[in-house]
């Protein structure tokens, strides 16, 4: 298992798999699972029963987690890039490989 270069907050692409093309933002990194839960990406169906917070019950929809290895950060103009790390200063950044830009 190796470094998750993609973090919270990141605007990714799905690049494999079922859902490929497919873009949104990270909400979670599951680090244990190497999955990670994208907004509005590998949407499920999960039957809920009745409950004091959901007294009708039913089917809601929700994201599933997806692997971490089939997502790919995208740069500001959009592209999908590579994540690379340096030192500015003393100071250790992420930076898109692509673009060359700090994230």
């Amino acid at each position: 298992m190796g470094k998750i270069k993609i973090k919270t907050g990141d605007k990714v692409r799905v690049i494999a798999g079922a859902q490929k093309g497919a873009e949104g933002e990270v909400k979670q990194v599951l680090r244990d699972s190497n999955k990670a839960i994208v907004e509005g990406v590998n949407l499920v169906k999960k039957h809920a029963k009745p409950s004091a917070q959901n007294p009708q019950g039913g089917i809601q929809e929700m994201e599933a987690p997806i692997q971490i290895s089939n997502l790919s950060l995208l740069t500001s103009d959009g592209q999908a890039t590579r994540v690379g790390y340096r030192m500015e200063g003393d100071q250790k950044v992420r930076y898109a490989k692509k673009s060359n830009e700090v994230i």
